[in-house]
């Protein structure tokens, strides 16, 4: 007999994680114990990252150990060189490029085959390698080189810097921080649930992340920010707003940036990134694209709530995001591979978590087909 679950299995809970939880009848979000949003207003994301990792957070020698160790394979890169320039000459995105190059990292074996300090090793070694191979694939496709890792720059300044070849500004450094710690885990979400998913199966950790590259891939969810970008700049002058989201809806089309599938509250994320874009206003050469998304999000929700009276609609991650990323001086083209950047860090801790109290995830499904012969 089997038990009715609602599609997508909204609401149901598969597992226990002490890693971190959303609540989003309250507009809150947690790591461990501590205030996602506060996190990433007070803290460093290699704090937060050791915090998921390790259940706490780092004291001073902790964290320079934390460093120190992060240090050793974010050039890994610069072993894969020749993989990279073919892999980079393909349409793929530098987000899919990844699938390829992660498995070359190393001989990684089954996560039920070896100890939780191996595979804290193997996770660490490949979430601190993807930054690097992201930025070599993407600039050696803009036919530039390949730039080393700054030992005087952070990972999150590193990211910005090894994509674009200029030095971050502290203030376009701790926008892309803020994301990324706001981003690098949001409960059992799609991507995360994929990773859990395979490493059930006793897959090696390299598996796992390439599962969680593909889902977050998806234009439902690392590629929506590009999206929400695109929209805003389309739509322009913020008088144009009505026009522009009846016309989208009138077509079937889809408001990227708007609802979620858990809250139904302000989404925290927003409204911190939405304080990290106005950070810019004024002292930036898009602080007309910043004051015009500020107008641009409320006509659309009126819009959005006055189709749907029932509903709650919320401003997401992903309106705000994209307006961060683009300040930090991202490209569209950059924000899904961001998201991964940031995204990888919560599947290793995820990863971790499922493999040291392991049960293969394997739901049944009811078959709605025709009857089959007696």
């Amino acid at each position: 007999m089997h038990t009715t679950v609602p599609a997508g299995l909204k609401g149901v809970a598969v597992a226990d994680t002490e890693i971190g939880s959303v609540r989003g009848n309250e507009g809150y979000f947690h790591y461990r114990e501590f205030n996602a949003t506060d996190l990433a207003r007070t803290r460093s994301l290699e704090e937060v990252w050791h915090l998921l990792l390790e259940g706490y957070l780092p004291s001073r020698e902790e964290l320079a150990s934390f460093n120190l160790e992060i240090s050793r394979g974010i050039d890994a890169d610069a072993n894969l060189a020749g993989v990279i320039e073919v892999v980079a000459a393909t349409d793929a995105a530098p987000h899919a490029a990844l699938t390829s190059l992660i498995p070359l990292l190393g001989s990684f074996a089954a996560t039920v085959d070896i100890d939780h300090q191996q595979r804290r090793a193997d996770a660490v070694q490949i979430a601190v390698a993807v930054p690097g191979l992201l930025a070599a694939v993407h600039r050696k496709r803009a036919g530039l080189q390949r730039l080393a890792s700054d030992p005087s720059l952070g990972y999150a300044a590193n990211w910005l810097y090894r994509t674009s070849g200029v030095r971050p500004t502290p203030e376009q450094a701790r926008a892309v921080e803020q994301y990324l710690i706001a981003t690098i885990d949001h409960g059992f979400n799609n991507s995360t649930f994929a990773t859990r998913v395979i490493t059930s199966s006793g897959a090696d950790v390299a598996a796992a992340i390439v599962g969680g590259i593909g889902a977050l891939s998806g234009p439902l969810h690392g590629g929506a920010p590009r999206r929400a970008i695109a929209m805003i700049e389309e739509i322009g002058d913020p008088d144009n707003t009505e026009s522009w989201v009846e016309k989208r809806l009138a077509d079937g089309g889809m408001i990227m940036g708007f609802g979620h599938a858990v809250y139904r509250a302000d989404d925290p994320r927003s409204t911190l990134l939405r304080e990290t874009a106005q950070s810019f206003v004024g002292n930036h050469p898009d602080s007309d694209l910043i004051e015009a998304a500020l107008a641009i999000e409320p006509r659309i929700l009126a819009v959005l709530r006055a189709h749907k009276p029932n509903a709650t609609i919320v401003t997401n991650v992903e309106y705000y995001a994209s307006l961060a990323l683009r300040l930090a001086g991202l490209t569209p083209d950059l924000f899904t591979p961001t998201f991964t950047v940031s995204r990888v860090l919560g599947w290793a801790a995820h990863i971790l978590e499922q493999a040291a109290n392991n049960k293969i995830i394997r739901p049944s499904a009811s078959y709605v087909g025709p009857s089959p012969a007696a």
